[in-house]
């Protein structure tokens, strides 16, 4: 019986240690930005290998919104500071329009420009709300140096 359990143990702790190296590998992973379209103040960002978590999220918009200004120059904000910025999984690639559910960048002159909508990431700025980032359970902004929830109204 001893043995047993000492196997288990040993295949359990064998399990914990590779599903932890695997999320650290997914955590470390660099962002590789495939493509940015822009529409005036509304840009749509094409990732791949983005953050999975919320706090991941923000945090890599936070350590690289000046190389986004710098490289892409962006955001573009409006005269009133108002800009929003999406973040998109490319997935599979660009496709051709499926006339109903792909988005599409009319900035691209061919056939092949929509991607399968799979949003992981906003940020949002006016001057009503301030900075908003808005991820899959909800909306976030800083506030004293911390990353809070925004309560739902």
């Amino acid at each position: 019986m001893r043995t047993k359990n000492k196997k288990t143990i040993a295949l359990l702790t064998l399990t914990i240690c590779v599903l932890l190296g695997y999320w650290l590998w997914l955590s470390l992973r660099p962002v590789d930005i495939v493509a940015v379209h822009e529409d005036g103040s509304n840009i749509d960002i094409l990732v791949k290998d983005f953050p999975i978590t919320n706090k991941g999220k923000i945090n890599w918009w936070l350590e690289n919104k000046d190389i986004l200004k710098e490289k892409y120059n962006i955001p573009k904000p409006e005269q009133d500071g108002y800009f929003v910025i999406i973040f998109w999984l490319f997935g599979e690639g660009y496709k051709k329009t499926d006339g109903y559910d792909r988005l599409c960048f009319d900035d691209m002159k061919t056939e092949i420009n929509c991607i399968d909508k799979n949003r992981v990431f906003s940020i949002s700025n006016s001057k009503n709300r301030g900075t908003i980032f808005t991820v899959s359970d909800g909306e976030y902004h800083i506030k004293d140096g911390k990353i809070v929830k925004l309560k739902r109204e």
